[in-house]
């Protein structure tokens, strides 16, 4: 076994990504299903030039027309066009996003087959919003979703009412064409409905009440406003077919077999890390103190975290990682890696960060203190300091979180 825990566990994690790299699943499933005559393809989310590269690894020059929409910073060059858009909350790009893909849907022959690729953060990347609902208003409401620590799927099932593009809303677009959506999933239990807010899902939830408490009367105004959702059984969802093709259960496998080559013995951890952070990371570490020596532990999930009227730097792992952290200060061998699969953590270019039993004593060296940095949500300046960060880069793939854990 190799000494170099440190560099192992980003091994482990490099691992994790490239099993489930938007380019090589995507072309992995049409080469092994191939499709026929000339495609129009569209891809949306943080992974979605990888996966339109590997459209284009399998498919060449059958793809007659293209429209990819991604996040800012996350283009490629590509042979057809490119978009940016705003990422996590919507913004006046993702509203042009939004026109140029109901325009290029217009183009499309009424007979001809559709190639939609969807990766997480298609929900912010593109949108069409009801007229009485302007960008203000509804980057008001996202902002309130973002920092009130409500799980995930409850933010979608909010967002998806507001828009005409989701909550099975593109399909009708897309009618009568026959549609292959392939999909890397970025949410718990991989519900379609979640996933880019379902956008070629039926949603008969969309046709009943909302019942949630406390919200606040902007939200429950602009509600009213809902556009006409299709019914689960409108003809529009007879020739859509998904398929998700990654997920975090593939990352984390593949983590495993990766910890194994490397002589550790690997544990699955079949827990989904979810709720508050300061708990979930106090938790995980006294987990992996607990653990017996030389077993690397692999998590998936997605935390939340509850945010100050001016947070700092950082996101949800970041802040995963500094709670660990405090919990294994004066451990010497332990070490936690919490870090989000499409490389980025809540507004910030890291992905996430890699602690160990010295992390806290290294940033108070620096004069900071990570009781407060956590409180103000600003555990990237604090791990910056302690040397702890972890930049990947765009990944080409996002399906959530992945934590490892080793106590050496």
């Amino acid at each position: 076994m190799s000494s170099g825990h440190r560099e192992n566990l980003l091994l482990v994690f490099q691992a994790a990504l490239a099993a489930v790299n938007g380019r090589a699943c995507v072309r992995a499933r049409l080469v092994k299903k191939p499709l026929s005559g000339n495609i129009y393809m569209v891809a949306v989310g943080k992974a979605a030039c990888a996966m339109a590269q590997g459209a284009q690894d399998a498919l060449g020059e059958r793809i007659a027309k293209g429209l990819v929409i991604t996040k800012k910073n996350y283009a490629e060059p590509l042979p057809w066009p490119v978009l940016e858009a705003g990422h996590p909350l919507v913004d006046e790009t993702s509203l042009e996003a939004g026109q140029r893909l109901l325009a290029f849907i217009e183009g499309i022959p009424p007979d001809a087959p559709v190639l939609v690729l969807i990766s997480g953060g298609a929900s912010a990347l593109v949108e069409a919003l009801p007229p009485e609902i302007g960008l203000d208003r509804f980057q008001k409401i996202n902002v309130w979703l973002l920092g009130s620590g409500l799980d995930i799927n409850v933010y979608n099932s909010i967002r998806r009412r507001l828009s005409r593009l989701k909550g099975g809303r593109l399909a009708k677009l897309f009618f009568p064409r026959p549609v292959l959506c392939l999909v890397i999933s970025d949410v718990p239990g991989n519900d379609l409905r979640a996933i880019g807010s379902g956008p070629l899902t039926a949603d008969n939830d969309l046709h009943k009440p909302l019942r949630l408490e406390s919200l606040p009367d902007f939200i429950t105004g602009a509600l009213r406003y809902m556009p006409p959702a299709p019914a689960p059984d409108d003809a529009c969802f007879v020739n859509v077919r998904q398929e998700i093709i990654a997920t975090i259960e593939d990352a984390k496998r593949a983590a495993s077999d990766t910890a194994r080559q490397l002589g550790y013995r690997a544990v699955t951890q079949p827990e989904f890390v979810a709720g508050d952070v300061l708990q979930a990371g106090a938790r995980l570490a006294k987990k992996l103190l607990q653990s017996e020596s030389g077993v690397l532990h692999v998590w998936g999930g997605e935390t939340t975290v509850r945010l100050p009227a001016s947070p700092g730097r950082g996101g949800r792992n970041q802040s995963l990682a500094l709670a660990a952290a405090l919990t294994l200060r004066g451990h010497g061998e332990a070490r936690f890696l919490a870090a989000g699969t499409d490389g980025s953590d809540g507004p910030t270019d890291d992905a996430g960060a890699l602690v160990d039993g010295g992390s806290v004593a290294r940033g108070e060296q620096a004069g900071l203190d990570a009781q407060e940095s956590l409180a103000r949500a600003d555990a990237g300046t604090f791990l910056e300091a302690s040397g702890d960060l972890v930049h990947t880069g765009p990944t080409g793939t996002n399906v959530m979180d992945i934590m490892l854990g080793l106590n050496a």
